[in-house]
């Protein structure tokens, strides 16, 4: 069987959390094994009595799999045989990612830090990369939702009772719509008013950065 082969072989026999396996190749034609080195080099191979060791990694610095088997098909290539084994391996833990954070909590989080009578609110709803700023504010497009400058999210007026803005369960009704479908998002209030009552207008305005939100 090929080295490459062997390899293949050892690394299915490999427990699902294996993390690094050391090798032990010995080459059939001992006066080849200068050479089988140096073509090993890339996986920094050391000597073990009549052996060569050296390690595949997953996870961490050092030589993949595919750095491995490249390495191997070299000597394949040059027709150098020999016996690879598996010395020892070790597993590294599985750690269970972290759920998504849902945007409905962040809304609803967002919600308690503000007093009971709040009237208005300017919010931003941010997101982890800009590729899904453009379906997300369709999705939000009852919001209507204003890009903000780095483009990693927008703005949105909320009004609790009456005036210009998405009710905050119309807000929250958006942002379940990003969590069903399975986009993470930031949810935070810019600036908030509290018992405003409108005089022939739609509301409160705020001023920043010399324009009107």
């Amino acid at each position: 069987m090929s080295l490459v082969g062997q390899w293949r072989e050892i690394e299915s026999e490999l427990p699902e959390t294996w993390g690094e396996a050391k090798l032990s190749l010995t080459v059939d034609d001992e006066g080849r094994q200068p050479r089988a080195a140096a073509l090993r080099a890339p996986l920094a191979p050391g000597r073990a009595a009549e052996s060569l060791r050296f390690s595949a990694v997953r996870h961490r610095a050092g030589a993949s799999s595919g750095a491995v088997a490249r390495a191997l098909g070299r000597l394949d290539d040059e027709r150098i045989r020999g016996d690879l084994a598996l010395v020892s391996s070790d597993d590294v833990p599985v750690v269970e990612a972290a759920p998504a954070p849902r945007a409905t909590d962040a809304w609803d989080a967002a919600l308690t830090t503000l007093p009971s009578d709040w009237s208005d609110v300017w919010g931003e709803i941010r997101f982890e990369n800009t590729d899904v700023v453009e379906h997300a504010a369709l999705l939000c497009a009852p919001l209507n939702p204003a890009r903000t400058d780095d483009g990693f999210g927008f703005r949105f007026r909320a009004a609790r009772v009456s005036g210009y803005g998405a009710s905050p369960e119309m807000v929250r009704r958006c942002l379940g719509r990003l969590d069903e479908d399975g986009v993470p998002a930031r949810v935070e209030v810019l600036r908030a008013l509290s018992d405003t009552g409108h005089v022939a207008t739609q509301g409160p305005v705020w001023y920043v950065g010399g324009r009107v939100v």
